[in-house]
């Protein structure tokens, strides 16, 4: 989504934030459209959750400033948590309170909060309503989670990882509900490692790496980037020698190849040319195949293309 043609929810100017000789983020700049759900991707240890923080009020950067819904937390910080809505990567409540309860309470803080019914009924935990937090599951705790977000009414939701922990059903029912918030003019702020998730919900994406963007579009726009519209995945077998990776470059409608621990991904135009030539081309080699897989290109292949990493690596 172009963000010039909407107002800005959310804009972060330069900043920067360090714990001592680490760098989480360095000077990253960042606009977030009313309505928008916008994706931040990226490993663990990118920023992603320092950056948010920051933007919630959680932490203070060391430089930068941040422009939420034209406020900033130093001089509108009570008006603020009147207008925000956040889901953490975790979140400890009270083991011996209820979900109602808990509900209950986080909604007693907010001036025009949602029902206690209403949103218990939105993450679909009637049936836990008088069941004690410490009585449940991971994926029942993010629920309970999402409920305490939702419950103050929010223009601008902070979702960090929201469906860890959920099975799919659970995790496309959120899904339904970001679309919700979207669709009413709320704005939503989303880290995922689920690239399934990212591709679905989110307007635009901005890939983080080592504290800063490093590519932003939407999901289509990012994915387009590859100039490859497939990724062919193969292992040797073990003991075999390794292939010629700069070889495998070479094939025509190769668009790049990466060998990472064991496993070689080639970006490819078209599958059912790319194909025979590289089985051709390992042939050659003297190269044996263990397994060999195909898939459509997807945001984490624009991620490994960037950095030769994974969204998932540590």
């Amino acid at each position: 989504m172009d963000t010039s043609q909407n107002q800005i929810a959310l804009r972060v100017r330069d900043l920067r934030k360090s714990y001592g000789d680490v760098v989480a983020v360095d000077g990253l700049n960042l606009e977030v459209g009313e309505g928008e759900c916008f994706g931040l991707l990226g490993p663990n240890g990118a920023g992603k959750t320092t950056t948010i923080e920051i933007c919630e009020g959680l932490l203070e950067p060391d430089a930068g400033t941040v422009e939420l819904l034209g406020h900033s937390w130093r001089g509108g910080g009570s008006e603020l948590k009147q207008l925000l809505g956040m889901q953490l990567q975790e979140t400890q409540f009270s083991d011996k309170l209820t979900v109602e309860e808990t509900v209950r309470l986080f909604r007693s803080f907010y001036r025009t909060p949602l029902g206690v019914d209403e949103t218990i009924a939105l993450v679909q935990m009637e049936q836990k309503r008088t069941a004690r937090v410490g009585q449940l599951s991971g994926g029942q705790k993010q629920r309970l989670a999402m409920a305490v977000a939702l419950v103050g009414n929010p223009k601008f939701f902070f979702l960090d990882e929201p469906t860890t922990g959920l099975d799919p059903q659970a995790r496309r029912q959120l899904w339904d509900l970001v679309d919700g918030f979207k669709a009413s003019g709320r704005t939503v702020l989303l880290t995922t490692h689920y690239m399934e998730e990212a591709e679905r919900l989110c307007n635009q994406v901005g890939i983080m790496d080592r504290g800063r963007i490093i590519a932003l579009d939407t999901p289509r726009g990012l994915i387009a980037s590859l100039g490859a519209e497939h990724v062919i995945d193969f292992a040797v077998v073990e003991g075999q020698r390794e292939p010629d990776v700069q070889a495998l470059r070479g094939l025509e409608g190769v668009r790049s190849a990466h060998a990472r621990d064991g496993h070689v991904e080639l970006q490819v135009e078209q599958l059912h040319a790319a194909v025979p030539a590289v089985l051709a081309e390992l042939k050659g080699q003297g190269v044996a195949l263990a397994e060999l897989r195909t898939h459509s290109a997807t945001l984490e292949d624009v991620f490994v293309s960037l950095t030769g990493r994974h969204l998932r690596d540590e």
